[in-house]
C-alpha cells in the first residue's frame, strides 16, 4: 500500500500545466471575458499542502510544464497591432497578471522558500514572450533573493526537460507549426532599438479570431473534441458556429495561404503545408509510441497543451500523461468528464533514483478546505 511506503522516496516530482492566469475577473470596472483561470485558492493550497507535513522535509520538484501565464489573453493594454508583440507590451501584460493573482505568485515564493523545494518553468505557446530577457528578470523578481537559486526558467528549441533519467517533458506546442518559436531567432529590433516578439501564426488567430468570439461565447476554445463542438454548434448555435468558421478559414487563407503562395510553392507542396499547420492537437498516443521506440531509455512522456487530462501505459513499459489544465473544460466525449474542474498534476515519486525506480500517476487536486460554497459563474 502506498502509505506504507511514503518515507521510502528519496524525491517527489509534480507536474502542472496549462495554468493560464490571465488579467483577472475584473479589468477597469468591467467584466473580463478572457480570464480563464478562478481556482487561485485551490492552487495555493496546493503548494502550501506539497510544502509542509509529509512533504515539509523531503524533496519535492513543481514543475510548471509551459503556459502558466497568458499572455495573449490581456488586451487591455495601450498597444495594438504590431505594438501588442513589442516587449514594453509584454511586460503591461505580466504587470496585470501579477496584480490580479498575486496571492498565487506569493505561494510560489513560499513553495521554494524551504531548501528542499524547487519550482522548474518550462515556456509554452502562451507565455512564448518571456523569449525576452527582461520578462524573465521580473519573474525572478517574484522571488525572494535568498530563494531565486531554485527557481529555474527553461527557455530551449526544443522545449525538452529532463527531471530524471527516464522521465522527459515537454509543453507540446513543439510538435505543431502553428505554435512553433525559437527562443532566439524570434526576437527582432528595431532602427530605434525597440525589441518586438515574432509570433507564430497561431497566436495571432487566439488574439485576432480566439478572443474576439470569447466576447460572445466564452466557451469558445474550452469543448473538446473540437470536431464534437463544431457539429453541436452548427445544430443548436447555428450562427455563431458559421460566423466562426468563416472567420477562422478566412484568416487561414489571408495569412498563410497568400504567404505560401507568394513563396511560389507548387499547389501540391501548399496543400501538404497547409495540411500540417493545420493539425492541431495531434494523436499523441500514436505519436507517443514513436517516441518511445526511436528513445528506448525513456520510461515516461509528460505534456501538457491540448487542456486534455490523459493517462496511457503501453504494453512495452512506456508511460504517457497529458497533466490537461487547471481551467474549465467541456467535454462531449462519452465516458470523460462533460463539465466542471479537472484540477489534473502528474506526480512521479522516486523510490531509487540509480534504478530508474519510480512510481508514477496522473492525479486529480480536490483540496483540503471544505468550504460551505463556491463562487457562482
Amino acid at each position: 500500500m502506498r502509505f506504507l511506503r511514503k518515507n521510502k522516496i528519496d524525491k517527489c516530482i509534480l507536474v502542472i500545466s496549462d495554468i493560464h492566469l490571465g488579467a483577472g475577473v475584473m479589468v477597469n470596472g468591467k467584466r473580463n471575458y478572457l480570464e480563464d483561470f478562478h481556482f487561485d485558492k485551490e492552487l495555493v493550497d496546493f503548494l502550501d499542502y506539497y510544502s509542509s507535513h509529509d512533504y515539509l522535509s523531503r524533496e519535492v520538484e513543481l514543475i510548471i510544464n509551459g503556459d502558466l501565464f497568458d499572455l495573449l489573453a490581456v488586451p487591455f493594454v495601450n498597444y495594438f497591432d504590431d505594438e501588442f508583440w513589442s516587449e514594453k507590451a509584454a511586460l503591461s501584460k505580466l504587470e496585470m497578471i501579477i496584480k490580479a493573482h498575486s496571492e498565487v505568485l506569493e505561494a510560489l515564493d513560499r513553495f521554494v522558500s524551504h531548501k528542499n523545494k524547487k519550482l522548474v518553468y518550462i515556456i509554452g505557446n502562451h507565455d512564448a514572450e518571456f523569449v525576452f530577457e527582461s520578462l524573465r528578470d521580473r519573474f525572478y523578481d517574484l522571488f525572494e533573493e535568498k530563494n531565486r537559486e531554485r527557481v529555474n526558467i527553461q527557455l530551449n528549441n526544443n522545449g525538452e526537460y529532463i527531471p530524471t533519467p527516464g522521465v522527459v517533458l515537454k509543453h507540446g506546442h513543439e510538435y505543431e507549426l502553428a505554435h512553433h518559436f525559437h527562443p532566439v531567432k524570434s526576437i527582432v529590433e528595431s532602427e530605434d532599438g525597440e525589441k518586438y516578439f515574432l509570433p507564430p501564426w497561431g497566436s495571432y488567430y487566439v488574439t485576432r479570431v480566439i478572443n474576439k468570439f470569447k466576447e460572445e461565447r466564452d466557451h469558445v476554445n474550452a469543448v473538446r473534441p473540437i470536431r464534437k463542438f463544431i457539429i453541436n454548434g452548427l445544430i443548436y448555435d447555428t450562427f455563431f458556429t458559421l460566423r466562426f468558421l468563416f472567420a477562422t478559414s478566412y484568416y487561414f487563407i489571408m495569412v498563410r495561404s497568400i504567404y505560401l503562395f507568394k513563396q511560389e510553392r507548387s499547389l501540391k507542396k501548399m496543400y501538404k503545408h497547409c495540411m500540417n499547420e493545420l493539425e492541431l492537437f495531434k494523436d499523441y498516443e500514436t505519436m507517443t509510441m514513436d517516441f518511445f521506440r526511436e528513445r528506448p531509455e525513456v520510461q515516461c512522456l509528460i505534456v501538457g497543451h491540448t487542456h486534455d487530462p490523459s493517462f496511457r501505459s503501453f504494453s512495452d513499459g512506456g508511460i504517457f500523461i497529458n497533466t490537461g489544465t487547471w481551467t474549465r473544460m467541456y467535454n462531449l466525449d462519452f465516458g470523460k468528464n462533460p463539465s466542471g474542474e479537472q484540477l489534473s498534476f502528474a506526480q512521479v515519486d522516486i523510490l531509487d533514483a540509480k534504478k530508474e525506480e519510480y512510481e508514477i500517476n496522473l492525479n486529480i487536486w480536490k483540496g483540503r478546505t471544505n468550504l460551505p460554497f463556491e463562487e457562482f459563474s
